[in-house]
């Protein structure tokens, strides 16, 4: 706590994942360090990847379990930053209060993209845990909801949706599920499994919609409307940069995110970012902005560490991982399937490689059904990073799959 009324020797400012692993390596380092965390969610920070897997397909699950601790911190919820002074070391909130920093650590995430659907208890951007309990109010067994976007989340929520015997339609305006991401023979995979699962999937863009009640209307640009008890959109994010521009504090135009050198620092004094907002010098692949739990931890907790004190560089290249039904991936680097893709998979698709290329470098490894080979995939980045393939076709086989 601090001594000092309204001075801290760190000031956090958002209430995820990143948070939590820098109150962790705070204390680690620097146990009597004093720690604010400020954040504008009613609740505590949650494990966020809980909210779409563990807590829809493990019996038994509980929300409290998924809590992150900041032992040694204090927390303030429901509470907002209106802005930072990083001359003065000062941050002003909503409440009227001014405080005082040593250090300040921007981890503010990202807030989900909008649409033509008013958010309420039937229409979630789905993304907090306020946003689970408030789908569990309705998607209870033999209930509809209408997903709109067919993207990481809306892939991931329609699947655990389907197996809590729940009506799923899902809108997507590409041809196939997760086309973006995944190489064509995949993408069709996944959307015979979701078909195969009852999942109705519904080509079209989202114009607009209503709630009605109980029920929620779903209209497309093409005139088709759907109706079901609830609808889940999710269609992206964007960073959370408010804060860090009226502060004069550099933002990317690339990504959007806040920029940091490789210790996490922003262009302000004592001032680092973390998580979804941050954009980050990959050792590996160059500046980028990942969205990705790992990305949040591990960036979280290296900004604790500089910021009590340590200079160790980030140097971490974060993966990610889902399940859809029964298949399972875990990835690392750029999953886009606009750049060139060698895949290696069995006849039937259901395991297997796709390297992701760009003139000859390996940018990204998609593990499908095949597990522990992260640290491979990462090698033959870094090897390709500094020796281009000639042959790309070379790459089949260099990551075993088979058992």
């Amino acid at each position: 706590m601090a001594i000092i009324p309204g001075q801290y020797d760190h000031v956090i400012v958002g209430g995820g994942v990143a948070s939590a692993s820098a109150v962790s390596s705070i204390h680690e380092r620097a146990p009597e360090a004093s720690v604010l965390v400020v954040g504008a969610e009613a609740d505590a920070p949650v494990y966020r990847p809980d909210l779409s897997k563990k807590l829809w397909l493990d019996d038994g699950a509980d929300a409290g379990a998924s809590v992150l601790g900041l032992e040694g911190a204090e927390f303030r919820s429901g509470v907002t930053v209106e802005r930072i002074d990083p001359d003065a070391h000062q941050v002003a909130l909503d409440d009227g209060s001014v405080l005082t920093y040593g250090s300040l650590l921007l981890a503010t995430g990202a807030a989900p993209r909008t649409s033509g659907l008013r958010p309420g208890p039937r229409v979630i951007h789905y993304r907090t845990v306020a946003d689970y309990r408030a789908l569990r109010e309705v998607a209870v067994p033999g209930s509809q909801v209408v997903i709109v976007g067919g993207g990481y989340i809306g892939a991931e929520m329609a699947s655990a949706l389907a197996q809590n015997d729940v009506e799923v339609i899902l809108v997507i305006s590409s041809e196939l599920v997760q086309a973006g991401m995944f190489p064509r023979s995949v993408a069709r995979r996944v959307t015979d499994t979701f078909t195969a699962h009852g999942v109705r999937v519904v080509h079209g863009r989202l114009s607009g919609g209503s709630v009605e009640h109980d029920r929620v209307l779903v209209r497309l640009e093409d005139g088709r409307e759907f109706t079901a008890d609830a609808a889940v959109v999710g269609i992206g994010v964007t960073p959370r940069t408010d804060l860090a521009s009226a502060a004069g504090i550099v933002v990317s135009d690339e990504d959007g995110g806040v920029v940091v050198d490789d210790h996490l620092r922003t262009s302000a004094a004592d001032v680092y970012a973390a998580g979804d907002v941050a954009s980050y010098p990959d050792t590996r692949l160059g500046q980028r902005r990942v969205e990705h739990v790992d990305a949040a931890e591990s960036m979280g907790a290296a900004a604790g560490r500089v910021m009590a004190g340590g200079d160790e560089a980030y140097t971490h290249t974060p993966f990610f991982w889902s399940d859809l039904f029964d298949d399972g991936y875990e990835a690392i680097g750029e999953l886009r399937s606009d750049l060139d893709v060698v895949e290696d998979f069995t006849d039937d698709h259901a395991q297997g490689v796709a390297y992701y290329l760009d003139g000859g470098r390996v940018r990204g490894v998609l593990l499908w059904n095949v597990w522990d080979s992260v640290p491979a995939a990462q090698a033959l980045i870094e090897e390709t990073a500094d020796a281009p393939l000639a042959d790309p076709a070379a790459l089949v086989g260099r990551i075993p799959y088979e058992d």
